[in-house]
């Protein structure tokens, strides 16, 4: 095995080993929309596959307009979102509203979207329903499931048959968290490796046009390449793969509080500080309103004319609401306007 080992691995970094210290560095250009197809080429010509998680319409608005092949809408809203400490918590339904804002952002880019847990793990019938919601509602394109041991290979085969198009996930698998207890890199051994292997095959042949693989060791991940005929994107598993992805919030640094600082992935690159920069624009909008800076008469662009406004206060006035009348000309500057007719007249 060890043998077969390092010539999966040596395959896969030769494939990848272009002029680029990423392999071939040419992003997807075409504006057609991308489907399992799209990416199967992709992986053929070395063209890598850029993935970013999406949970609502503006970021699937981010990754659209950015370029992005794919758009993960992950279960990892559980805790970017909802502000959960682990993606169990999620519901399908929850996923549904997930999938449905992402695809009204999407044109070009697939849309996966995951299944969650609780959604998928009793029984084939139950993970046909799952995905065919996720897909019918929710207007995903595919959809993801995690682990490889045998009764998840059933379920993804299941789904395929069921006409879904199904991505797997096999190294950490966040879903499984409590029972590996907590979020633990993958494949640290020559056991665990081979494991992963021999799941990444099983959920190749069970159907699934694409293989996520999650905190694996690079080497580990360039084998299940190497293994593979379908596209594998990595997250912190090195650069030996299809593809990569990162969670939106991460690579873009929404959160700045201090608990998401020491929860970050060390496998992230931050691309950006939003987060620092949203903070700040909330503090100032405060202060100017707290100052009565804002908003001044820019921003209040909408008037009622003149004769009409003196109606109005009349009207209100023989309402008695005669502070209503005053605070209403007092706005528009109507009796500053008065008096200075008033002036003039004399």
């Amino acid at each position: 095995m060890a043998t077969a080992f390092r010539r999966c691995a040596s395959r896969a970094i030769r494939h990848f080993s272009a002029s680029s210290p990423y392999g071939s560095a040419s992003p997807s250009t075409t504006e057609s929309k991308v489907t399992v197809r799209t990416l199967a080429q992709m992986r053929q010509k070395g063209q890598k596959i850029a993935c970013v998680t999406a949970y609502d319409h503006p970021s699937a608005l981010h990754g659209e307009m950015a370029g992005a092949d794919l758009l993960l809408v992950g279960d990892s809203a559980a805790m970017v979102v909802h502000g959960h400490d682990t993606t169990l918590p999620i519901t399908l339904e929850e996923m549904v509203w997930h999938c449905k804002s992402v695809r009204r952002g999407a044109k070009r880019a697939m849309v996966v979207g995951d299944l969650p847990f609780g959604s998928y793990e009793a029984s084939t019938t139950q993970a046909v329903h799952s995905a065919v919601r996720l897909m019918q509602k929710g207007g995903a394109d595919a959809v993801k499931l995690e682990g490889g041991a045998p009764d998840r290979t059933k379920a993804a085969m299941a789904v395929v048959r069921a006409g879904c198009a199904t991505m797997g996930h096999v190294g950490l698998t966040p879903q499984a968290v409590s029972t590996v207890g907590g979020f633990r890199p993958a494949a640290r051994d020559a056991q665990a490796a081979e494991k992963v292997i021999d799941e990444a095959l099983a959920l190749q042949d069970a159907g699934c046009f694409s293989l996520v693989l999650e905190c694996v060791p690079a080497a580990v991940a360039a084998a299940v390449t190497g293994a593979l005929s379908i596209p594998t994107i990595g997250i912190g598993a090195g650069r030996y793969v299809d593809g990569q992805v990162l969670v939106y919030h991460d690579l873009v640094g929404m959160h700045s509080h201090p608990h998401h600082a020491k929860v970050a992935p060390r496998f992230c690159k931050q691309y950006a500080q939003v987060g620092p920069t949203v903070i700040e624009a909330i503090r100032n909008y405060c202060d100017e309103v707290r100052g009565q800076v804002f908003p001044h008469d820019k921003y209040a662009p909408y008037r009622i004319g003149e004769q009409d406004l003196e109606q109005f206060a009349e009207s209100l006035a023989r309402r008695g609401l005669h502070v209503a009348a005053e605070a209403a000309a007092s706005a528009s500057g109507m009796a500053a306007n008065k008096e200075e007719h008033r002036k003039h007249g004399e």
